[in-house]
């Protein structure tokens, strides 16, 4: 049966080859769906490195330049802000999670010399009680690190093992050049993750380092709240207002971090969405082509229907010739599909975004999805060719 079908297959290969195109059309596009949507999915599983249920953040806006906010602002915005009964924790940081900003910088291994691109997050004592950041081994930033001879830093898991390959980071010494000049700082805690733009950022290294106010020239602008579990949004209002009090010429942007994930979620889902209704419309067009293109052959083929009939092949079998010959030409079609596909990750051309694990689903789940459209497409044409008799097919011209 199978020699037959592929006989037949050949012979009309001219026939079947925009047919093919199309089939192999349509897999390209379920493909790129799926894998887009599987590694989200994948990301999403992974943890982001920090709780964030009862964190809200706030941004300052101020008309100064990067030196516009005196040191001492730091410490009177902070016991202003936990003499609110709702707040249990205050930090400071160079930006809030589930935003877009983006600050990096290279490291470099004291041991191995090895220099490493990161992620750089600037952070107060404060942040990692305030977001509900574990520790995988050593400890954040404290008090006992106000004027250290060596600047703290946190790591986190990934770029610990980039910097100190098979060896324990803490305790370790990387530096930093800026300006001409070397920074040298002691790793004093490592994190598991830190993915700061939520649960659909591709893991990187990161790394964390103390912000000090009286020691240091930088100036963050955002500050980390936790409070009490159930705090309505109508906190914002008494929020306001007390930071109002320390500086009332400042604008403040305030936002439970729940709110922003929502909105960042939202916006990078939109492509996939979007991508998704016109891969739906593409794979509408190829489904009526394809019914088409069936339709035709079938009606093109009545004669040899017609003398299979009159030599006695039953109705179900020329049904599942019809079925079989359209469900082999998809394979033929996604074969070739797949021998061009997997090349990106043989060749790691996507890197992380496409994976083996990846790459295996969607191209089982496209499969999946062509047969499924090639299967509902030749039903009815099989159906119409097995109802011809032989007096039909003897009255075709």
């Amino acid at each position: 049966m199978l020699r037959h079908l592929l006989t037949l297959t050949w012979k009309r290969k001219t026939r079947n080859l925009m047919l093919s195109l199309e089939i192999l059309l349509a897999f390209a596009i379920v493909f790129g769906i799926a894998a887009f949507a599987l590694r989200y999915l994948q990301l999403y599983r992974e943890p982001v490195g920090f709780d964030g249920a009862d964190a809200w953040s706030v941004t300052l806006r101020t008309d100064g330049g990067d030196e516009a906010i005196p040191a001492d602002i730091y410490a009177t915005l902070r016991r202003a802000l936990l003499e609110l009964p709702q707040v249990r924790e205050v930090g400071f940081a160079a930006y809030a999670p589930y935003t877009n900003a983006t600050w990096t910088t290279n490291y470099t291994s004291s041991q191995t010399q090895a220099s490493v691109a990161t992620n750089l997050f600037e952070a107060s004592d404060g942040v990692a009680g305030a977001l509900g950041m574990p520790l995988l081994r050593g400890r954040w930033f404290g008090a006992e690190d106000e004027g250290a001879a060596v600047a703290p830093v946190v790591l986190n898991r990934r770029l610990a093992a980039a910097l100190f390959p098979g060896q324990d980071a803490l305790g370790k010494q990387v530096s930093r050049r800026d300006g001409g000049v070397t920074h040298t700082l002691r790793v004093v805690g490592i994190v598991d993750e830190f993915r700061n733009k939520g649960p659909f950022m591709t893991p990187t290294n990161f790394i964390m380092t103390r912000f000090a106010p009286l020691t240091g020239k930088s100036r963050v602008r955002t500050i980390l709240l936790r409070v009490a579990p159930g705090t309505p949004r109508a906190f914002e209002a008494a929020l306001n207002a007390r930071l109002k009090l320390v500086r009332n010429d400042w604008t403040y942007e305030i936002a439970p971090l729940a709110a922003l994930r929502a909105t960042q979620m939202k916006e990078q889902l939109v492509p996939l969405a979007v991508v998704t209704v016109i891969a739906g419309f593409v794979l509408l067009m190829v489904a009526f082509g394809l019914f088409g293109v069936l339709w035709q052959n079938t009606t093109q083929r009545i004669p040899e229907i017609g003398l299979r009939r009159a030599i006695g092949a039953r109705a179900g079998d020329i049904y599942r010739q019809i079925v079989a010959e359209q469900m082999l030409l998809s394979s033929f079609a996604m074969a070739l599909g797949l021998l061009l596909l997997v090349q990106l990750p043989l060749t790691g051309a996507l890197g992380a975004s496409l994976d083996w694990s990846v790459f295996l689903a969607a191209a089982g789940l496209s499969m999946a999805v062509i047969y499924l459209l090639s299967l509902l497409c030749s039903l009815y044409p099989g159906w119409r060719a097995s109802r011809l008799s032989p007096t039909q097919a003897l009255h075709y011209e």
